[in-house]
């Protein structure tokens, strides 16, 4: 079997409501390979986005263990998860968020300049020109369309070279074209770095490229759908 980079057993997720508690996950099991696309797919509420908040340490499990690269992610303190999303993880959201006052070269380097990079300008005008921006890198948020401001905010995610990019619905706010061109500089950026992938998606085509598809539905694993032979080894 090959490295496993990610590693869920038995997560539960219950968060407290108006009414009472309200669990959104259930008993998850799963596992996740080193350079493998992950798709997490399912109706609006079963729990898709709330998965992937967990794989990346953005919220905490109230049940069971989640271990990322070997570190036990429900154990860790803010500051030491923090500082691990910061080394390891990439987070691209359906949103830009971007700063509005930055522009698209000091929105990739300043996450690098906090990090100690000494190197923050020169990665960030890469990874910009890397996704088609080299012409865009002193303009501002405002200045650009949204395809272009999810490319920067690709670049941003890319430029610490995760080991593990993780996206929720990262072409839910664009068009169709502008969505193509995301599918496609996501996973050029999982080949150009080696990143594992993994995706919250409602789209079909998508979802179609990655190695192995999850279904969610009422917090739980509903099915498994593998795209490779090897990934069944």
């Amino acid at each position: 079997m090959k490295d496993i980079v990610l590693s869920l057993k038995d997560v539960g997720l219950t968060l407290q409501g108006n009414a009472g508690p309200v669990t959104i996950l259930r008993a998850i099991t799963l596992d996740v390979r080193r350079g493998e696309t992950l798709g997490l797919v399912g109706p609006s509420g079963s729990g898709k986005s709330s998965l992937l908040m967990l794989m990346g340490g953005l919220e905490r499990a109230t049940g069971g263990q989640v271990m990322a690269l070997g570190h036990d992610l429900t154990a860790l303190g803010e500051n030491a998860l923090a500082r691990f999303r910061r080394e390891h993880m990439g987070v691209v959201f359906q949103s830009f968020h971007l700063i509005p006052t930055m522009t698209a070269l000091e929105n990739v380097a300043t996450p690098l300049e906090l990090a100690g990079r000494r190197d923050a300008f020169e990665r960030a005008e890469e990874e910009l020109r890397a996704v088609g921006l080299g012409h865009r890198l002193d303009h501002y948020p405002a200045q650009m369309s949204g395809g272009e401001q999810q490319r920067v905010a690709l670049a941003r995610a890319a430029a610490p070279r995760p080991s593990i990019l993780l996206a929720d619905e990262p072409t839910g706010n664009l068009d169709g074209p502008n969505g193509q061109i995301i599918m496609d500089l996501l996973f050029g950026l999982r080949d150009r770095h080696g990143a594992t992938l993994i995706l919250v998606t409602h789209a079909p085509e998508l979802a179609a490229r990655c190695d192995r598809v999850i279904r969610l539905a009422d917090g739980e694993i509903a099915g498994e759908d593998v795209k490779r032979a090897e990934a069944a080894e």
